[in-house]
């Protein structure tokens, strides 16, 4: 099997605040910040699997800090993990200040599917190339969170 590497699915968003992004307490709104997180995962998979994907699920979202009016949200995606007809994209968001620096605002992970044109499952053309420790670790850790995904659906929760 071809195997890519995680750099070649990285997507990068950028999303000036506006009006319209932020809630009644003045901070971004959260189902905004998701939706977010959910087109930059979408892209980093269709990016690596060269199929159309949807989203299975979003686990682990940690909102850390709030974000607000005329702020800068940087959302950056890759791939932890490739399965058989799933894989695991971990998402982080942060708040770029003026002077480049980021403050960590949310982590998410969630799992997507390939499909084919008919919308049914197929197998993922493309595994992922371990090229670092951290990725090796990445890749441990999504098959712990794999588990624990099992075992929630198992126990209906």
């Amino acid at each position: 099997m071809k195997k890519k590497r995680v750099q070649d699915s990285i997507t990068e968003q950028i999303h000036f605040l506006k009006y319209e992004d932020i809630n009644g307490e003045g901070r971004l709104f959260g189902g905004q910040l998701v939706s977010w997180i959910d087109e930059v995962a979408g892209t980093v998979a269709k990016r690596h699997a060269g199929t159309q994907i949807t989203t299975a699920s979003i686990d682990n979202l940690q909102f850390k800090s709030a974000a607000y009016l005329n702020d800068l949200v940087v959302i950056i995606g890759h791939v932890t993990y490739v399965g058989n007809t799933s894989m695991e994209v971990r998402v982080d968001s942060y708040v770029e200040g003026i002077d480049g620096m980021r403050r960590p605002i949310n982590r998410a992970f969630l799992t997507l599917v390939a499909l084919d044109d008919d919308q049914r499952p197929i197998p993922i053309p493309y595994g992922l190339l371990i090229e670092s420790e951290v990725q090796q670790l990445e890749w441990d850790n999504a098959k712990k969170r794999i588990d624990l995904r099992k075992y929630r659906q198992k126990e209906a929760f």
